[in-house]
């Protein structure tokens, strides 16, 4: 009897960290990766690609976002594909799928599981989607990726189009050639990550976004700058912790 004792809170032991493991696994995939950083782009110059995308070992359930080297389009990897977007004209983007691209810097990320919920109708602004990541995550590892899916009222995405030869030793040079595209009416998946601790590094230092948005048809793509999410629509994807 006292051998049956000792056994039962062993197995119930053993049990419990069967239980446990598959989080700790999960949380460790889904750590966000950086290469490179914004503030070297904008300040120094360094135009250059710090990490060629197809040198990504795993590419298995990949998210990622950056921009294309010497700041020549915009890049963005959702569930393991490459979508690269650059300028043909004030009006005209092209789109193709590749992971022949490199960047000046890129975060990204290998997330399995999401957990998926319906964005609420108050949020309709990029601040104030960035003020309700903030609230429900307070718990949650960060930096984190995250996605949206759903309807745009209106946006604008931007691809950064410098002129060939051009060098960069602040942000207003960096941004010289940039073409802006409104969007309407349009369904959209949007990648992002969120971080409150990368500003200058994957972020811009007045946010703790970067988002990527490429319309469902994968017809235009680009930094997400400003935009109304339609109400009702809105769908936000969370890793699974």
């Amino acid at each position: 009897m006292r051998l049956h004792k000792i056994i039962v809170p062993l197995t119930v032991m053993i049990c419990l960290l069967i239980v446990h493991y598959p989080s700790k696994a999960q949380q460790a995939t889904n750590t966000v990766k950086v290469v490179g950083a914004m503030k070297n782009v904008m300040w120094k110059g360094q135009l250059y690609g710090t990490i060629d995308l197809d040198t990504i070992s795993n590419k298995k359930h990949l998210y990622g976002l950056g921009p294309l080297e010497y700041l020549s389009g915009e890049l963005i990897i959702i569930d393991g594909k490459s979508y690269v977007s650059s300028v043909v004209n004030d009006t005209t983007m092209i789109v193709s799928q590749t992971f022949k691209a490199k960047a000046p810097f890129f975060v990204y990320a290998n997330v399995h599981k999401w957990k998926r919920q319906v964005m609420p109708d108050s949020v309709q602004t990029i601040q104030q989607l960035e003020s309700y990541l903030d609230l429900q995550t307070r718990t949650s590892p960060r930096p984190f990726a995250f996605r949206l899916t759903g309807i745009m009222d209106t946006a604008i995405i931007h691809i950064v189009n410098l002129p060939k030869g051009s060098t960069v030793n602040s942000p207003e040079e960096a941004h010289k050639g940039q073409t802006n595209f409104p969007l309407s009416n349009e369904a959209v998946e949007i990648g992002g990550f969120f971080s409150t601790e990368h500003q200058t590094i994957f972020t811009h230092h007045d946010t703790y976004l970067h988002m990527h948005l490429i319309t469902k048809d994968q017809s235009k793509m680009g930094h997400f700058d400003e935009g109304r999410f339609k109400p009702g629509t809105m769908k936000l994807y969370l890793p699974v912790e």
